[in-house]
């Protein structure tokens, strides 16, 4: 009776894709747009690559109609 080995560990850990943990440069950016905005729950130290880019790209949006002129009505 053989021992075969357990698959999940002779599989390495993919670190690229959109699944992957996100980059450093994602994780600064992040931070620093998350202050700026003061919207610091926007930050989280664990998203992935496709959730940094969404978030990065909602706080630019919203730093963006900020930096706008006043709405009157």
């Amino acid at each position: 009776m053989s021992s075969d080995p357990d698959p999940r560990e002779s599989e390495p850990t993919l670190t690229t894709g959109a699944d992957a943990p996100m980059t450093d440069e994602q994780v600064a950016t992040l931070k620093q747009l998350s202050e700026d905005g003061y919207d610091v729950e926007a930050f989280s130290p664990n998203l992935t690559r496709t959730e940094a880019e969404r978030r990065i790209a909602t706080l630019k949006a919203k730093l963006k109609l900020q930096d706008g002129p006043p709405h009157t009505l």
